[in-house]
């Protein structure tokens, strides 16, 4: 009963991941035929940043490259990804082999990336993300291991 209510967690993770993903994607195309240099330059003024700091300068430099086709290619990297979350939570809601599986190597493919990125840029969001991306693969390979050979895939 425990490891259920952990993957029901997971499961509402992974929806919570498409949402924000979808809706990103959708901010994204509300960009389309826009100046978005312009509306870059307004946002870091709206927030009070210093646009000559380095990631000011990042966003405002991205911003100036953003072209439309940049964006519709975005928007569909979002809207993929966003599906793909949201279909992992439903199987995991519906205890679904196949999504635990699923849960399990798409977590543990971001793991090498975190530890990477935690050593060069050590931050609690650092830690955090690798922290709760262990913790789901380590659940899923115990729901795996526990159902083996019980139910079908």
């Amino acid at each position: 009963m425990q490891l259920r209510s952990g993957v029901r967690a997971v499961a509402a993770l992974e929806a919570a991941k498409g949402v924000l993903v979808l809706a990103a994607g959708l901010g994204l195309l509300s960009l389309l035929h826009r100046d978005v240099q312009h509306f870059g330059g307004r946002l870091v003024h709206h927030f009070h940043l210093d646009p000559a700091k380095h990631y000011p300068q990042i966003f405002l430099k991205a911003a100036e490259n953003l072209t439309d086709g940049r964006i519709m290619l975005l928007a569909a990297g979002a809207a993929t990804y966003a599906v793909l979350r949201l279909v992992e939570a439903y199987g995991l809601w519906r205890d679904r082999r196949w999504a635990e599986w699923l849960s399990a190597l798409s977590g543990a493919i971001y793991i090498p990336f975190e530890i990477g990125h935690l050593r060069h840029h050590p931050t609690w969001l650092s830690l955090s993300a690798l922290v709760v991306n262990v913790l789901v693969v380590l659940l899923m390979c115990a729901v795996l291991w526990r159902s083996k050979g019980r139910r079908p895939a």
